[in-house]
């Protein structure tokens, strides 16, 4: 069966949606695509041909030929969008981050679980190949115990006016994060800074704690003269570098790190450092966004769960609602409540 999607939404990552759901041949077709401006319209109908544009949402939650809706709007409309979408009995795709509180995406987990639809968050990021190839890496425990998990996501631009720098880039790395470690925060601190008269932060540091010894931290800046999109993840047996930007090699495993022993006749540790070879997988190169979107289409048919439900998709919007209140707080830790798996 087609899955009949209409989008809200036409900027920047709108045509990227449609593209990929119209390329999905036989699994799915837009039908509808709706935005305020006349102008994205125009530029709508030459991308998709047979799409209905409509500057009315409403239209979307009317028509007999949606299932489905896409919410690629700014953050503050994602709950009214997607609230509406799974109360007219359509299947929710909503990008990230998913809403502005974890009340509002409790909400919306409520009514999905409700009605029996799929609530879907457009975390891409996990749906890269090496990110993948990273989590089976951790899964069979080359790794061993994790340590650490070191992001640094920076470029100049693109300010957002809605929401803070955090919530627009670190929101990648912490969806990466919630994949690969699974486990529940315990607290979360940051700190951040704007600059140029904007009323946000453009850049700024957060650290997520947890029960074990694991630590978290993210560096996102909008003021980077250069672009960097790397991810470092410690284990006590080998180390992972995911570098987005690299050509050829954008997993290395690194076979190092340290063992300590303690010397009873002089009552000290001993730090011996391990310096083995580094190894790069092969990794699948299948756009991120084309797996994604098939991926939401077999959920709707019920065929697969979803990666980055609406679980996944509060979970991160917890970390980033209370690091939002540790910059207010001056950088103090502001805990964490247990979400649902």
């Amino acid at each position: 069966m087609t899955l009949r999607v209409g989008v809200v939404g036409f900027g920047y990552w709108g045509p990227n949606i449609v593209r990929n759901f119209a390329n999905l041949g036989r699994d799915a077709r837009v039908t509808w695509i709706c935005d305020t401006q006349g102008a994205r319209l125009e530029r709508a109908r030459e991308l998709v041909e047979g799409a209905r544009l409509t500057e009315r949402f409403e239209d979307l939650l009317e028509a007999d030929d949606c299932d489905a809706i896409a919410v690629i709007t700014p953050v503050a409309s994602h709950h009214a969008l997607a609230l509406a979408t799974l109360k007219a009995g359509k299947h929710a795709f909503v990008t990230k981050p998913m809403t502005r509180t974890v009340a509002e995406a409790a909400e919306l987990l409520d009514e999905a679980e409700k009605r029996g639809l799929t609530l879907f968050c457009d975390h891409t990021a996990v749906y890269h190949g090496a990110v993948k190839t990273a989590k089976d890496i951790i899964d069979r425990g080359e790794l061993g115990e994790l340590w650490y998990f070191d992001a640094v996501r920076i470029n100049l631009g693109l300010f957002q006016r809605d929401v803070n720098v955090l919530w627009d880039l670190a929101s990648h790395d912490l969806a990466v994060l919630d994949y690969w470690c699974g486990q529940q925060p315990v607290s979360v601190s940051a700190v951040g800074a704007a600059h140029g008269g904007q009323p946000h932060a453009d850049v700024a540091y957060l650290t997520v704690h947890y029960a074990s010894s694991f630590i978290a931290h993210v560096h996102a800046n909008w003021l980077s003269p250069t672009k960097v999109r790397r991810i470092i993840l410690g284990g006590n047996k080998k180390m992972l570098i995911f570098d987005e930007l690299e050509v050829s090699e954008k997993i290395k495993v690194y076979d190092r790190g340290i063992e300590v022993r303690t010397d009873e006749e002089i009552y000290d540790a001993l730090v011996q450092y391990r310096m083995g070879d580094m190894l790069a997988p092969r990794i699948d190169l299948t756009d991120a966004l084309a797996v994604e979107t098939r991926h939401f289409v077999r959920c709707t048919r019920g065929e697969e769960r979803p990666l980055t439900g609406g679980a996944a998709g509060m979970r991160v919007v917890q970390i980033l609602e209370a690091a939002s209140q540790s910059i207010g707080l001056g950088g103090a830790p502001v805990p964490c409540a247990t979400l649902r798996a």
